[in-house]
């Protein structure tokens, strides 16, 4: 059996990092489907698009639509093969096994989130709060996805794999942030629904909206996603410096100022976001960078958890 460091499982580790390149642009233009309103261009049909294999004189809706389902097939296979490599490349039992067989289930339940979505025709216009809680599932499960890939990189490069101490300081505190981050981005991806389904001319007619009684709830969401976010910006910080002070790792510390980073800048964007009312642009690089930062803080848990010298201080 081939050692975690030769140079095909080298090769491997360069497949994993990008298979999870390539999914995250799906996920990006899975937001771009939704922003432009285009999830509805293939109709109620899931696998078919309108009934048909290939649409004949499709619309603009259809084929970003399409494309999409396209991308997202080819990503399937992308992390089936990644799957399969890891059972013949890595020994029975070994983490990056593990970590490729998570991704592949999520990518799976991606999958049929996605069908469902479409086949009960949560898309387009549908403003139902049903439609809010399988929004934000999705991007639960798409960053369990992401996590899993990420994971099965970094461990496929030989990093150790990581101990939970359940009483540890440290452990909470990359919990928290962890659990936060994924309230956080559910509450996000069903904030820029609302942007989509209720756009608003101006900044002051989109606050007038966000506190008018009847607002609805996807609405309300444009005032209670960015408290979340300074909540949870706390705790990613507080757990990346005391990464840094509990682990002498030095990829820890080069991690942690890279998740401070991230988070910076997405708190910029953010704000633009809200001030420039949506514009689909910065909803896409504001989903990036979301997707960015939760990878920062899965490979700070994963190497600040992991076996070895601990900083004195």
């Amino acid at each position: 059996m081939r050692s975690t460091r030769d140079p095909a499982n080298s090769r491997y580790a360069n497949f994993a990092w990008g298979v999870l390149a390539f999914n995250l642009l799906v996920i990006v233009w899975g937001a771009f489907v939704r922003a432009t309103g285009s999830g509805a261009g293939c109709g109620s049909h899931w696998p078919l698009c309108n009934g048909e294999v290939v649409p004949r004189a499709p619309a603009i809706e259809t084929l970003i639509e399409l494309s999409h389902r396209l991308t997202s097939g080819v990503a399937l296979l992308l992390v089936i093969a990644l799957a399969y490599v890891a059972w013949r490349a890595f020994p029975a039992r070994h983490r990056v096994r593990w970590a490729a067989a998570a991704s592949l289930f999520f990518i799976v339940t991606e999958a049929l989130i996605g069908a469902g979505l479409v086949l009960l025709e949560y898309v387009a216009e549908n403003s139902s709060s049903a439609r809010g809680f399988w929004v934000g599932g999705h991007l639960v499960n798409t960053f369990f996805l992401v996590a899993s890939l990420t994971l099965t990189a970094w461990w496929a490069t030989g990093a150790p794999g990581f101990r939970l101490k359940p009483r540890d300081p440290l452990t909470l505190l990359l919990g928290a942030a962890i659990a936060g981050m994924l309230v956080l981005g559910a509450s996000g991806a069903i904030t820029a629904l609302g942007d989509t389904l209720f756009p608003a001319a101006t900044f002051e007619e989109g606050k007038q909206m966000t506190f008018a009684e009847d607002a609805h709830i996807f609405v309300r969401l444009r005032i209670w996603h960015p408290t979340m976010a300074l909540a949870v910006s706390a705790i990613v910080l507080a757990a990346a410096y005391f990464a840094t002070r509990v682990s002498a790792r030095p990829s820890v510390r080069k991690i942690a100022i890279a998740s401070a980073l991230l988070l910076a800048l997405q708190l910029a964007l953010g704000l633009a976001n809200m001030w420039l009312l949506a514009p689909v642009p910065l909803q896409l690089a504001h989903l990036l960078l979301s997707d960015l930062l939760w990878i920062a803080v899965i490979l700070l848990a994963a190497d600040s958890l992991a076996p070895g010298e601990a900083n004195a201080t």
